[in-house]
């Protein structure tokens, strides 16, 4: 039997072609056919062929175009999570361009990100304590923002970003249900609970609510299933939401990065070492036994192969969230990735399993 990696080399390479000549004599005689049901000349096929492909050329290639843009002076943001990471950058980025910026963090007192923000000394700027799983404080924290905005009595809240979350892996055998629970209240419930807090002063302004989820939000992946279940949650909350929110004039916006580990430092080899002791230390022994400790070490230093991989720079995600609070018409869905990874997306969500397994898995 042949190697994986070069059966899915081979796989590529067969679908690339198959692929190029169902484009190539498929798609003329199709439109051929629906041109003359619609009463045109046969001539026309190739134009309807050069249309198509610019029209795949101007999606993928061409840059975002301009869609108007909101008044920035006197709005107010609402960011989770800015002790590190997306939030803290997006934090910075938002006051740099005018916005009076709510940065919640998890560690206002002793943590290094609070103690940058709060340094930069701007009125502009009110960092605040919030855990996204404790009710009371996502309570005090939609407080302090309704006693914080101007005319508190009637203004209102324009945007919303629910960056916050945490990450972790593992196989499903692996992995506590106690794991499964404490990355769901971050990622999602946590998402749900300060939305609910703060949507009627976002409706108050019609603003926007801005959701990250991730690019494993849309397909899931080997030990990652605690992540992947809470982020296809964040979508799906987030899709009900904006559904809700249209009649009210407020905007609701999904962003979905790819791999920025390299950027974030999310993950390192301390991290995976410490949970991959904890997710062998309390694997039950059948699981023990079955797997093996080969089989379990294997998967870890794929993880650990991780570490420092992706994109290095989070300014895409940056531009894509300002987009969604700045731009008059935002996209529902944003998706700050390499190519390799929107490729992969786009394969694993809209072709057969069969194809998208056999290729990935």
């Amino acid at each position: 039997m042949a190697p994986l990696p070069y059966v899915r080399v081979a796989l590529l390479v067969g679908f690339s072609v198959f692929l190029t000549i169902v484009l190539g004599f498929g798609l003329p005689t199709a439109l051929s056919f629906l041109a003359r049901c619609c009463g045109y000349p046969d001539a026309s096929v190739t134009e309807c062929v050069v249309a198509v492909y610019l029209v795949f050329v101007v999606y993928v290639a061409m840059p975002r175009l301009p869609r108007g843009t909101v008044k920035i002076e006197g709005k107010a943001v609402f960011i989770t999570g800015c002790d590190s990471g997306f939030g803290h950058a997006l934090a910075k980025h938002l006051h740099k361009k005018g916005f009076i910026v709510f940065a919640g963090c998890l560690f206002t007192e002793d943590g290094d990100g609070a103690k940058e923000l709060k340094e930069m000394h701007s009125e502009r700027m009110k960092v605040l304590q919030l855990d996204v799983c404790s009710e009371e404080q996502v309570a005090e924290a939609a407080e302090f923002v309704k006693a914080n905005l101007e005319d508190s009595g009637k203004a209102g809240l324009w945007a919303l970003v629910n960056n916050a979350g945490v990450s972790t892996f593992g196989e499903v055998e692996f992995t506590s249900m106690e794991t499964y629970k404490q990355v769901s209240e971050v990622n999602l419930w946590g998402t749900i609970r300060i939305t609910k807090a703060l949507l009627p002063l976002i409706r108050r302004t019609k603003g926007r609510v801005v959701n990250l989820a991730s690019m494993y939000g849309r397909m899931g992946n080997a030990l990652r299933s605690p992540y992947c279940i809470s982020k296809y949650g964040v979508e799906a909350f987030t899709d009900c939401l904006r559904y809700e929110m249209k009649p009210w004039g407020v905007k609701v916006s999904l962003i979905e990065p790819g791999n920025f580990v390299a950027a974030t430092g999310i993950l390192s080899r301390d991290l995976v070492a410490a949970t991959a002791d904890k997710l062998w230390r309390e694997a039950p022994p059948v699981v023990q036994e079955d797997y093996g400790k080969s089989h379990f070490e294997q998967h870890m230093a794929l993880m650990r192969s991780y570490c420092g991989s992706g994109q290095r720079d989070v300014a895409p995600v940056l531009e894509d969230i300002t987009d969604a609070i700045v731009s008059q018409r935002p996209f529902t869905r944003y998706n700050p990735m390499e190519p390799h990874w929107w490729i992969r997306m786009q394969v694993m969500t809209h072709l057969p399993a069969a194809i998208s397994d056999r290729l990935y898995f």
